[in-house]
C-alpha cells in the first residue's frame, strides 16, 4: 500500500509496492537487479488470533502461503524483535506464523478458519510473494506486520473497493460502494479507526527499528 511505503521509506531502504501479485512480483525483482542485502516485508496485515487488537505488531518466525512456507532469517528477526520490545511498541509485540493469500481476506469466518488450519497469527498478500523471492535468491527474509482488522471484523466492501494495481487508493469506488449500499458507513468508520492505530504502530516501528539499525539484515 502506498501509505505503508511512505513510512518505511529512508536512507538505506528501496521501498517496492503493489496490490496485484505480479507487479509486485515485477518490482521486486527490478530492486533485487539493482543490489540489496536483504527483503522486509513491512506494512499492515488483518489479524487472524482473536486476541490481536489494532496495532498490535508481529515479527514473523515464517510465512505459509500458495507457495509453500518460508522461514525468516532467525539473526535479522530477532534484532527487529529486541527492538520493538526495548519501546511501548513491546507490550503488543508477538512472534509467531504469517499466512499469506492471494486475495484480501475480509470476512470473520475466514479468518476464523484460516487461524485454526494453520495457526497463523495474522494475514498479508505481499509477504509470501518476498519469501519466495528471498529464498530464491539466496536473500535473508525477515517480516513486520501491524494488526489493521481484529480477527472478529468482516470489512464491508466499500474497503477494498478502492484500492488499485499499484498499491493506491481510489475514492470514487469507495463512493459508488457507499451510495448503493448506505449502511455500510458505520463499518467503514471502524475501519478507518483501526488503520490509523496501525499507521500509528508502523510509524513507531519505523522510527524504533531505524533507531536501532535493524531495517538491514546482519547489523
Amino acid at each position: 500500500m502506498a501509505f505503508e511505503a511512505r513510512i518505511v521509506r529512508g536512507e538505506g531502504v528501496e521501498v517496492v509496492y503493489a496490490a496485484r501479485a505480479d507487479l509486485l512480483e515485477r518490482a521486486l525483482r527490478a530492486a533485487l537487479a539493482r543490489g540489496c542485502s536483504g527483503i522486509i516485508s513491512f506494512g499492515t496485515a488483518g489479524g487472524l488470533a482473536p486476541d490481536l487488537e489494532p496495532g498490535a505488531l508481529i515479527v514473523a518466525d515464517a510465512v505459509e502461503g500458495p507457495h509453500g512456507r518460508f522461514p525468516t532469517d532467525p539473526l535479522w528477526s530477532g534484532h527487529l524483535a529486541a527492538a520493538l520490545a526495548a519501546t511501548p511498541l513491546g507490550a503488543s509485540l508477538r512472534r509467531g506464523l504469517m499466512a499469506g493469500v492471494t486475495a484480501p481476506l475480509t470476512g470473520a469466518d475466514d479468518k476464523a478458519a484460516l487461524h485454526r488450519s494453520s495457526g497463523a497469527l495474522a494475514v498479508d498478500m505481499e509477504s509470501h510473494i518476498a519469501g519466495a523471492i528471498a529464498a530464491a535468491q539466496g536473500l535473508p527474509f525477515a517480516v513486520c506486520r501491524a494488526i489493521v482488522d481484529p480477527a472478529r471484523r468482516t470489512l464491508p466492501s466499500a474497503a477494498t473497493a478502492g484500492l488499485r494495481d499499484d498499491g493506491s487508493t481510489a475514492i470514487g469506488p469507495i463512493l459508488r460502494e457507499l451510495l448503493k449500499q448506505p449502511s455500510q458507513l458505520g463499518a467503514l468508520l471502524r475501519v478507518a479507526t483501526d488503520a490509523r492505530a496501525a499507521r500509528t504502530a508502523l510509524v513507531q516501528a519505523r522510527q524504533a527499528l531505524g533507531a536501532a539499525g535493524a531495517l538491514q539484515p546482519g547489523v
